[in-house]
């Protein structure tokens, strides 16, 4: 009986009886629709506490077995299983539940849009076992994991896709015949009618933090609490009081000269926990208008980073609206107080959103408002079209600045594996959402018109498993048009290999245009053409190893008529001592003698740009409740001075001979992390951090210079912290 399913990894006679069974899975990786190369079965069943699904992956013994152990949410080439569930059956928001034949997990969320973010972690129940027939997995998602709408009579909507990776060719395959890699990824799940269970859920996450500043000899300690409240599936309250943002996970070193502010993820609970809705996507790289990482971000003084006193958010939903209240408080006189609401409400066809969030700056007499509206129509299972408009409202000593933004998205997919897509933004100069969200410049128009094709059937006897042809066409121009910023032809290619890897080449050609981020928008300056390349290849796993290799090529798109390439090479590799212990390292070499940064007013300082960086992790996963990993990151960077430029009103760029000092730079990131799970979502970490960064005018080509990094020291940490999250 239901009652009585034990999640262990082993499916005890008579234990699934009653369950929903599903045997027609299909190859949807590469997406051939054909049955799978090997049986798979799945029997699910919902339960009062929660949806219960297991996995019967049946594998041969000459189909060798990938066990490797991973850390949460840790991507790699092993055997594993998904369940991907939208609680509304509406196709606007999903959870994905990832088990790896080794023991790992991974989870995380799925937009409307099709994305993953794997930033949220859930409290839910696996295990797996395996046999010499194949291999098995059970899994209970509990009712308390996501907001869900509320049901009509004694049963609910779900909807539910179910796939399995094989991880030695990265074969994929799913129940209902689907994939990610097209639109319409959620609206396509299959529906399923349950029973209308619910669950209540009273979650509280003391935490306490000691760190230790060996550099400055100083001892911080902290303590605070995260909230998560919901008394029915349709309504959460999640709350945090002090929160703590000490790097128990450290942000990859980036060395960044351009006028483009660096994107990082967050994978502070509260700010994950039920997050989706307020997914709002203007589509330019990494822009959102709930950026996270602001909230706790360096404070309005500019005396290092706000502390948090409390944050509070809200989820829901009536029928088919569904809302959410985001609210934030930081401390002291140079604090900001944070606010969001959010809603959305689904029809038959098309769902309809809005959105508001206000940044209020006391110290800097600063009020950013953003104010937006989306809308998503799929008037038949072949087309989508996605738009939303939004206008932000600057008020700044004493006058209030409104500039609007908007952009569209069309995606048809045709006959044979065809498709095409259509794009266009507008962002008015001065529109500025980046108070609470990212984006990366406002003064643009950009539209693009892409053809793809997927091809699948593939000879036997080729590496190749499928290819994914784009072939795309974009301009951008300042908002107003008058200056063309780019055109240009884009040909790209990414392909699957039998051997579980992969493989990605591009090439963009561009015309003679126009770059104002150059000068960091002070002046607008003319640009030869040129092109950009780059080819990346990632074969599957040999015997205890695995490598890759990044090459990159681009020639133009410069000042100087008289131009010179840049080139880098990425060379990387992994060794598996054990399923459990892994090391891994790569080295990344750049050379480019037309790098442009920069100097003040209308000077452009013309480098000759040398840089090595190492990477290197340790990574053993001593047991299913323990982890160990060691992360190093260094660069060494220098810049011989060759030229100099003034921007003229033309836009042309004439040589100045004006001085430009040479330098380097060296940056330094180096991790110790140990991690004990004492209960789900409940751990306990040791990490010793260490870090430094140098930039001066002294300048040598001498390669030793990049073991300069290993000398730096400008930060040095131990912190010890201890999280456990109480159920009531």
């Amino acid at each position: 009986m239901a009652a009585d399913i034990k999640i262990d990894g082993k499916m005890d006679p008579g234990e699934w009886d009653g369950a929903q069974h599903v045997t027609d899975f299909r190859t949807v990786q590469p997406f051939t629709q054909q049955p799978g190369s090997v049986p798979t079965e799945v029997w699910y069943m919902a339960t009062p506490k929660g949806l219960a699904v297991a996995f019967r992956n049946h594998q041969p013994a000459g189909v060798e077995r990938r066990r490797q152990k991973t850390r949460r949410d840790e991507d790699a080439q092993t055997d594993r299983v998904n369940v991907m569930l939208d609680f509304n059956g509406d196709g606007n928001q999903g959870y994905d539940f990832t088990v790896m034949l080794g023991g790992g997990i991974e989870d995380g969320t799925i937009t409307k849009l099709g994305n993953f973010n794997n930033d949220w972690d859930g409290n839910w129940l696996h295990a797996v076992s395996e046999d010499d027939e194949g291999w098995t997995a059970e899994i209970l998602i509990p009712w308390s994991v996501a907001t869900m709408g509320k049901a009509h009579g004694q049963t609910r909507k779900l909807g539910v896709y179910f796939d399995r990776v094989i991880g030695v060719s990265s074969e994929r395959m799913g129940w209902p015949a689907i994939t990610f890699e097209r639109p319409q990824f959620l609206a396509k799940f299959q529906q399923i009618e349950v029973p209308a269970y619910s669950q209540a859920l009273l979650a509280l996450t003391p935490y306490a933090s000691s760190a230790y500043d060996m550099v400055g000899h100083k001892t911080k300690n902290n303590a605070g609490m995260d909230v998560f409240w919901k008394p029915n599936g349709q309504f959460q309250l999640s709350g945090t009081i002090n929160p703590d943002f000490g790097q128990v996970e450290s942000d990859d070193l980036v060395v960044n000269f351009s006028a483009q502010e660096s994107f990082f993820s967050d994978k502070r609970p509260f700010f994950t926990e039920n997050q989706t809705i307020f997914d709002f996507n203007l589509l330019l790289d990494n822009s959102q208008l709930i950026y996270t990482r602001r909230i706790g971000g360096p404070s309005d003084d500019g005396k290092g980073t706000a502390d948090i006193n409390a944050a509070v958010k809200l989820n829901g939903s009536f029928g088919k609206t569904n809302y959410g209240l985001l609210w934030a408080e930081e401390r002291g006189d140079a604090g900001r107080s944070f606010r969001a609401a959010r809603v959305t409400h689904a029809f038959d066809d098309n769902t309809l959103g809005g959105m508001v969030t206000q940044v209020v700056h006391p110290f800097l007499d600063r009020t950013a408002t953003v104010y937006a509206v989306d809308d998503q129509w799929k008037p038949s299972a072949h087309f989508t079209l996605t738009a939303n408009a939004s206008q932000s409202a600057i008020a700044e000593n004493g006058r209030t600045d409104r500039h609007n933004g908007a952009t569209f998205l069309a995606e048809y997919e045709m006959k044979d594996g065809w498709r095409q897509q259509w794009i266009a933004m507008h962002f008015d100069k001065g529109y500025d959402i980046n108070d609470f969200g990212y984006l990366g410049r406002d003064n643009l128009n950009y539209a693009h018109w892409e053809v793809g094709k997927r091809f699948t059937n593939l000879p036997k006897d080729s590496i190749y498993a499928s290819h994914n042809w784009r072939w795309r066409y974009d301009m951008l121009t300042t908002a107003n048009g008058d200056v063309v910023l780019q055109r240009e032809f884009r040909i790209q290619r990414n392909s699957q290999l039998r051997d579980g890897g992969s493989q990605m080449f591009l090439v963009n050609l561009r015309t003679p245009a126009h770059d104002d981020s150059l000068t960091f928008y002070h002046d607008i300056v003319r640009i030869t053409p040129g092109y950009y390349a780059t080819f990346d290849h990632e074969p599957g796993r040999r015997g205890n190893w695995q490598w890759w290799t990044t090459l990159e090529s681009a020639y133009g798109m410069g000042v100087d008529p008289k131009r010179r390439p840049m080139y880098s090479v990425t060379l990387g590799s992994r060794y598996f001592f054990s399923d459990s212990l892994n090391a891994q390292a790569s080295l990344f070499a750049l050379r480019d003698g037309e790098w442009l940064l920069w100097q003040h007013d209308n000077l452009l300082g013309m480098y000759d740009r040398r840089q090595l960086q190492l990477s290197a992790a340790l990574n053993w996963n001593i047991s299913p409740k323990q982890e160990l990993r060691v992360k190093l990151q260094a660069i060494g960077l220098t810049g011989s001075a060759r030229k100099s430029f003034r921007v003229q009103p033309d836009t042309s760029a004439v040589v100045s001979g004006e001085y430009l000092a040479p330098f380097n730079l060296h940056t330094l990131g180096f991790q110790i992390r140990y991690r004990y799970e004492l209960a789900p979502l409940s751990n306990i970490y040791v990490v010793y951090g260490r870090g430094g960064y140098d930039q001066g005018e002294l300048f040598t080509d001498a390669p030793g210079e990049f073991r300069r990094a290993f000398n730096l020291r400008d930060t040095e940490m131990l912190m010890v912290k201890l999280a456990y999250r109480f159920e009531l």
